[in-house]
């Protein structure tokens, strides 16, 4: 039974910065595809950063340069880390993870956390 749980959220001022943590279990996240997505309401989900089981990443444009995505296979946990926030990165942030996964493509992704909250103003 996979879960996914994510952490780190809350409130934060414009060019401040957060991290997120992703805690897995019931998968071997060096064998998964481990992702962010983000959220908001009447909008679609959005891929955010995603990271391969062997370890190479993918960003999306609106956030390179500002946002880093790594995991730490012993614990099982995925970590994004954001600077230089703004109130456009406001939205509930998810966890996400499948064995093969596509490229920040949320159909691609068949496990998923609850969802965080980040607030930037």
């Amino acid at each position: 039974h996979v879960q996914l749980v994510e952490s780190g959220g809350g409130s934060v001022q414009a060019g401040g910065s957060t991290r997120l943590s992703c805690a897995a279990s019931g998968l071997t996240s060096s064998r998964y595809c481990m992702a962010w997505f983000r959220q908001v309401p009447g909008k679609e989900r959005e891929g955010v950063a995603q990271i391969d089981s062997d370890g190479s990443t993918s960003v999306a444009d609106s956030v390179k340069g500002r946002f880093i995505i790594s995991k730490d296979n012993a614990k099982t946990i995925v970590y994004l880390q954001m600077i230089s926030l703004e109130p456009e990165d406001t939205a509930v942030y998810y966890c996400a993870a499948d064995r093969y996964g596509g490229t920040l493509v949320s159909g691609d992704f068949a496990f998923w956390g609850q969802g965080t909250q980040v607030t930037v103003s």
